[in-house]
């Protein structure tokens, strides 16, 4: 073979030779890392599975809810009633915690529980992955138990309640429970409008529970949306302080007030007493919960009088110049007898009305019939929603029998044999106040003046009022003079209604009004139950209420005084004739 044949065979098999030396090489290192991955495999899986478990939780990828901010409720002018603010909630993982871990000891304390509870809790839910430890609390406290570092303990963000009038405006805000679900009053009838819509996220926590990263983003939160209410916080405040300063000074079991616009039918201040704290609500009782104003019914006693007597007027068989003879100051009924406080005699309709007579207004009744007095009653609002649509309202009772019988038309004519709330003599005493017109009432701000009805006449509603004019000025509401204002209204001294009838010593005093009686812009109402100091009376009790809450009312809407200082009325006692 020449030495060129030889030279080519040797670079075939040296060229062969590397080949393969490449390939084993490739092939083995392929082996190694082929076995060196499965070894660390089963390392991790079998031998040391520890790490992959630390890993995991190190990094762990979750969808988390975005709470819903609550809708805000103000009053008329903007003030806030109802408001959610920002806190803290600490919750734990059981699995992750050891109930013997002796820091528990000042998350117990810092958290305001047992730590024997505490300890038990972690013991028994062991196999959970989270309980509630502490909700809603303040961030500070939430930021100490975090700060000790403990394995399981986490926080997240939530919303509370809060009311900033506190028990001012407790009886119509209402509250909410723990979850800001409403419970009472406007949170409840208005739940739907104030709850937001939860939005989702994807995250990435660490083994902490910390978010460390937004991932993506779900579903946007929708926050609820906010409330304007009829309320004016002034008047509220104003209202609240009087009727308690009088239950107080009374002894009395309670009480409620309720003021309206007389041309649009908003709600500008509604209070009972006793009220609540919402935003501490340890030692409430289920009795303090209502708003009595909506949800407690009562007899309106001598109030309905001048409603009474505008059927009389609108019936064309009396006018205001007409007299009726009273004496000899009762009227029998078989067993039942009505009585005046004393014989007036014969004496004009307005007097009826100002010395409050029973005999006189009966016998009006007597004339007119049930049917008819019954009728505008109705048209006035009595016997039916108020259409407020607050919870737990009560509708009254409006007697309707196929046939009336005489003491019935009798004691319908005062008050008596048919129940009321105090928003719906309110609304009774608006539609006299305004020249016949009933508009719908709310609890919420109007935009604009509200379409109404008409239910009575102008030419009549005047007269009524210059009848109310009478009693505050010389019967038996002289007490409910406001100073620099005229005013007009109605007292009524009524039985309480307890579980055996008719309680002989105990009174609801009452007094219905409206200033300036020669333009009136507000009409309140005033019940005070059994007041024990020694007077009952309406006129007594309630009548000086009304004139202090109208007075500064008037005062802070800006209304004009209609009486020079020297010419001020100042609240006078009451007169023989109680009402």
């Amino acid at each position: 073979m020449s030495d060129q044949g030889k030279t080519a065979t040797w670079g075939q098999r040296l060229a062969a030779g590397l080949g393969a030396w490449r390939y084993g090489t490739v092939l083995g290192v392929f082996l190694m890392v082929v076995g060196a991955l499965a070894w660390r495999l089963v390392d991790l899986h079998v031998v040391d599975n520890e790490f992959l478990r630390k890993q995991g939780d190190v990094r762990t990828i979750r969808v988390e809810s975005i709470d819903a901010h609550r809708g805000v409720v103000t009053d008329r002018h903007g003030e806030s009633l109802a408001v959610s603010t920002p806190v803290q909630t600490i919750w734990a993982n059981p699995s992750e915690i050891d109930a013997d871990e002796p820091r528990l000891t000042n998350v117990a304390r810092l958290l305001g529980l047992q730590e024997a509870e505490l300890r038990e809790r972690l013991r028994k839910y062991a196999g959970r992955e989270f309980i509630y430890l502490r909700r809603k609390i303040q961030p500070e406290i939430a930021r100490q138990v975090l700060a000790m570092d403990i394995p399981g303990v986490y926080s997240r963000q939530e919303y509370r309640r809060y009311y900033p009038a506190g028990e001012v405006t407790a009886h119509v805000v209402g509250f909410t429970n723990i979850d800001e679900n409403g419970q009472e009053g406007i949170e409840l009838a208005y739940n739907q409008w104030l709850s937001g819509e939860s939005g989702r996220k994807r995250v990435l926590k660490d083994n902490r529970g910390r978010v460390i990263k937004d991932l993506t983003l779900i579903r946007d939160a929708k926050p609820g949306r906010d409330l304007e209410l009829s309320i004016d916080l002034r008047l509220q405040y104003l209202a609240y302080r009087e009727l308690k300063a009088v239950v107080g000074a009374h002894n009395a079991r309670g009480g409620t007030l309720v003021m309206l616009d007389v041309d649009t039918g908003e709600v500008l201040a509604m209070v009972n007493q006793e009220s609540y704290n919402p935003n501490d609500r340890s030692q409430l009782s289920s009795d303090r919960l209502r708003n009595k104003a909506i949800t407690d019914l009562f007899e309106p006693g001598s109030t309905m009088k001048p409603v009474s007597m505008a059927a009389a007027l609108e019936s064309g068989k009396f006018k205001a110049t007409s007299t009726i003879d009273t004496a000899p100051g009762y009227r029998r009924f078989g067993r039942f007898t009505i009585r005046d406080h004393r014989n007036y005699g014969v004496i004009s309709l307005t007097d009826v009305i100002a010395k409050s007579s029973n005999v006189g207004i009966s016998k009006i009744a007597t004339e007119l019939g049930g049917d008819t007095i019954r009728d505008l009653y109705a048209r006035l609002g009595l016997g039916q929603p108020t259409g407020i649509g607050f919870p737990g309202e009560a509708v009254g009772v409006l007697p309707a029998p196929p046939k009336w019988r005489p003491v019935e038309e009798a004691t319908l004519s005062y008050g008596y044999g048919m129940s009321v709330n105090a928003l719906q003599l309110a609304q009774a005493y608006m539609v006299l106040a305004n020249g016949g017109i009933r508009y719908p009432l709310s609890l919420l701000k109007a935009d604009e003046k509200p379409v109404g009805e008409r239910v009575l006449s102008e030419d009549v509603s005047f007269q009524i009022r210059e009848m109310l004019r009478e009693v505050v000025e010389n019967g038996t509401g002289k007490r409910a003079q406001p100073g620099l204002y005229s005013a007009g209204g109605k007292t009524g001294t009524v039985h309480l209604v307890g579980k055996n009838g008719y309680e002989d010593s105990q009174y609801k005093a009452i007094f219905a009004g409206m200033a300036p009686i020669d333009n009136p812009r507000i009409v309140t109402v005033v019940a005070v139950d059994a007041p024990q100091s020694g007077e009952y009376y309406g006129g007594e009790v309630a009548a000086p209420v009304f004139a202090r809450v109208m007075g500064d009312a008037l005062r802070l809407l800006n209304v004009k005084p209609e009486l020079e200082l020297g010419e001020a009325k100042a609240p006078r006692q009451a007169s023989g004739e109680r009402g």
